[in-house]
């Protein structure tokens, strides 16, 4: 029989508060957090406008220590990771006597410190590039470094597939409770705001008010019919997973079980309509199998929509397919609207977010959506309508990579 996961504990740094109080009272009000960007000069690109943790410190959440070896995306994810391990009440003592792992998901972590340190290498020559930089130019730096500065001497696993990275990483936490082969992982995932990924996805016209490199005005908003494009943003999210006896017996607070999962991918990279609908169904029904209920069991969803012209529309067509006429009566919220996408980290913050909406039952709405697209036949979630129930939560994730992932929650 396979073991029951639940979540105990979480932690977020985002732009728009440190706890799923703040961010779920922050969606709700309407609160965007897309602002000037100040961590780097947006000077060549039209759109100048991101979710930036302003104030970031580490010490805020760290205490006064030597943060020189970790860079803003492990300093992100090792200040989640405590918020996280606090809140489901494990100690210092706790970890040395049972192995806490740790699976980060993550899109492009130390990008910025890698791209520096190449840049460094090749303008002023290899004996002037900085030592301590050279650790954070692999993919699993914050894992590496967030799992040694909490003492995680548990799995250690970092997740990169895109978009969908970190729900994908609390998937496979889930599966290695399930299994038996721990008994308590954070999971969750990171991304750092910064010049190289911007740039690069303002080359490649995917933001919003960017469409093939000419400037128009900015549609960041989800299922709008005149969006164009996605914001980017920064901030992490960790939920502690845990085995239910376990917790149990530690006396821990459950916040939610995961209840299933599935994962899926486009061969097509986004390139077609069919084979991405295709990829997001399959993944929406393999949770739904292993959870072991009906589409019309999902009493809330939490979409991976983010203002893409073609990533939208299949979104809301794998919707209706995998879920049937149904979905049409189900409150579909999509926080990338004003968060957001924060792109490895997006799926753990949905996750979050979720938590607080089923709690409080009350969904935050999309306040910049002037038209639904006629293609769309979704009830788009309204903040000033509470739900009437909320027992099970769906959430998506995709990526332009191909990558998809969906996870259910139980209250």
């Amino acid at each position: 029989m396979e073991k029951r996961v639940v979540i105990t504990g979480t932690g977020i740094v985002s732009p728009l508060g440190d706890t799923i109080a703040d961010l779920h009272g922050a969606l709700c009000e309407g609160r965007s957090a897309l602002d000037a960007i100040e961590r780097f000069d947006p000077a060549p690109m039209t759109d100048r406008t991101a979710g930036e943790v302003k104030g970031f410190k580490p010490a805020t959440y760290l205490g006064k220590r030597n943060f020189r070896p970790l860079d803003r995306a492990s300093q992100l994810a090792a200040s989640a990771v405590q918020l996280a391990l606090e809140d489901c009440g494990e100690s210092e003592e706790l970890r040395e006597q049972h192995d806490v792992g740790l699976v980060v998901g993550t899109m492009f972590c130390s990008v910025h410190t890698i791209a520096e340190f190449d840049r460094r290498g090749v303008t002023s020559g290899p004996a002037y590039v900085k030592p301590l930089d050279f650790a954070n130019t692999v993919i699993n730096a914050a894992a590496g470094q967030t799992a040694i500065w909490h003492n995680l001497r548990g799995v250690n696993s970092t997740i990169a597939t895109g978009g969908s990275s970190s729900l994908n990483a609390l998937a496979y936490g889930a599966d290695m409770i399930r299994s038996g082969r721990s008994q308590a992982i954070v999971a969750g995932g990171v991304e750092e705001l910064c010049f190289e990924s911007m740039f690069g996805y303002y080359r490649a016209g995917r933001l919003a008010g960017c469409t093939d490199g000419h400037s128009s005005v900015p549609r960041p908003v989800p299922f709008d019919a005149g969006r164009n494009g996605f914001a980017l943003s920064e901030g992490a999210a960790f939920l502690m997973l845990e085995e239910a006896e376990f917790a149990k017996n530690r006396g821990a607070t459950v916040l939610a079980e995961v209840i299933g999962h599935g994962k899926a991918y486009d061969y097509s990279r986004g390139k077609e309509d069919q084979p991405a609908i295709d990829a997001l169904c399959l993944a929406i029904g393999s949770a739904l199998r292993e959870a072991d209920i009906k589409s019309a069991d999902v009493d809330c969803i939490s979409s991976a929509a983010n203002g893409s012209i073609t990533g939208d529309r299949n979104e809301a067509a794998a919707l209706l397919s995998a879920m049937g006429p149904e979905v049409q009566d189900v409150p579909v919220t999509a926080i990338k609207s004003l968060l957001g996408d924060t792109l490895g980290a997006a799926g753990a913050l949905q996750v979050a977010a979720l938590i607080e909406s089923m709690a409080k039952g009350r969904l935050p709405g999309i306040p910049d959506l002037r038209e639904t697209d006629t293609q769309f036949p979704l009830t788009i979630a309204d903040a000033n309508s509470p739900m009437n129930k909320a027992g099970c939560g769906l959430i998506t994730a995709r990526s332009t990579d191909g990558n998809t992932c969906a996870l259910l929650l139980r209250r």
